[in-house]
């Protein structure tokens, strides 16, 4: 006989006896040849030898008890377990009502008790280290993490961005609500027992499967949202916001076909159409010339080069530049502002369009495009 340790004070928990279905209390009956499932009986139906198909009285069986010392001879298992539950259930320090709730143990024995063993041990803290590090290996990949420079917002709970965002915890890279929230609703009631017959287990394995189902759902849209980086949905407007307003309604349109594809190829499938509208625009421009009668961009005279000379800013202009602005008719002080203020958006977006530049700088088309040139051909800024 093996007196083991029980791990639920509330006989609910347990199994029922198998000989009269009644609650299990310490110390009860396990046989060690009989199962899985595990086969318990109480004490009373232990001493009238009772039976039930494999199960005979004869088979060797294992006392289940508590009532034993674990960490200190004057405590009992039961009793770590009543101790680490109440500590749970009233807060750690609060030892007065830990102690009223174990009934079996002082303030101060609970108190002493509990610092030793479970707080200054060091074997017990190295177990909880490893624990906590295999818990954070084990949900790694199933977390949403964002790197420092894209924390998204911590908004106030069931405000308006809260809702926006999904109810979205930054702190812990997860949900309030999980998509298909109650799947684990339909396995709650499911038991597999020795007698089910086939028909009956092969039903509980489809329910098992079904739900497995859902979980790689929940799985995949998290996914999608890490990975398109939809949480910061205010972030996620303004990028839509940068493409013209024919754009944004085929960005709105296109939106469901990213789940098909990853993040680099969705946004590689958006900007190619944004560069076809774009061209497709040109194109319309050129044949309201062509219909004009305009055939011929340099047929008007050019204007002369401006003189820079006695302009101020043009001692912060470098040769290129000073050429750049005689070309373009440009003078230093607004050349100057233009450039900083593209050097600022690029360094916003990661790279800079010339759509982009031409909404940042309210001038002639033209002369935005070469400025938006000159500083792509000598490094300043980059394409996006």
């Amino acid at each position: 006989m093996d007196r083991l340790g029980s791990f639920s004070n509330d006989p609910s928990d347990k199994p029922p006896c198998r000989g009269c279905s009644s609650y299990l209390m310490e110390p009860y009956i396990k046989c060690a040849e009989c199962g899985p499932p595990p086969f318990f009986l109480c004490l009373q139906c232990f001493t009238r030898g009772f039976e039930y198909k494999k199960h005979q009285s004869d088979h060797t069986y294992e006392i289940m008890t508590s009532d034993f010392p674990v960490l200190d001879p004057s405590w009992t298992a039961q009793e770590e377990m009543a101790l680490l539950e109440a500590v749970m259930d009233c807060g750690f320090g609060n030892w007065q009502d830990v102690a009223n709730q174990m009934c079996t143990k002082t303030k101060e024995e609970c108190e002493k008790h509990y610092m030793k063993h479970f707080i200054n041990n060091p074997l017990f803290a190295s177990t909880l280290l490893n624990l906590k590090q295999a818990e954070e290996a084990k949900t790694a990949d199933t977390a949403i993490p964002f790197h420092s420079t894209d924390d998204p917002p911590r908004p106030t709970f069931d405000s308006l961005l809260s809702r926006d965002m999904a109810g979205y915890m930054p702190a812990r890279a997860d949900f309030i609500e999980e998509f298909d929230n109650y799947a684990e609703w339909d396995l709650r009631d499911i038991d597999f027992v020795e007698d089910d017959s086939d028909i009956l287990h092969a039903l509980k394995m489809a329910v098992v499967d079904i739900y497995h189902s859902r979980l790689k759902e929940r799985q995949r849209r998290k996914k999608i949202i890490r990975d398109h980086g939809l949480i910061n949905l205010r972030k996620f407007q303004l990028m839509e916001r940068r493409y013209p307003k024919e754009v944004q309604d085929l960005y709105e349109t296109m939106r469901r076909f990213a789940r098909i594809v990853g993040p680099v190829e969705h946004d590689k499938f958006i900007e190619s159409h944004a560069l076809e509208f774009e061209l497709r625009r040109e194109i319309k421009r050129l044949q309201e010339y062509r219909t004009a009668g305009i055939t011929n961009f340099c047929s008007r005279r050019s204007a002369p080069p401006l003189n820079l000379t006695g302009l101020p800013g043009t001692e912060k202009l470098n040769e290129k530049e000073k050429e750049l602005c005689q070309m373009v008719r440009l003078v230093p002080g607004a050349y100057l502002e233009y450039k900083s203020a593209l050097l600022n958006e690029c360094n916003k977006q990661g790279g800079l369009r010339l759509a982009q530049a031409r909404a940042l700088i309210k001038i002639d088309v033209n002369k935005t495009r070469k400025i938006y040139d000159f500083l792509i051909r000598e490094g300043y800024i980059t394409k996006a």
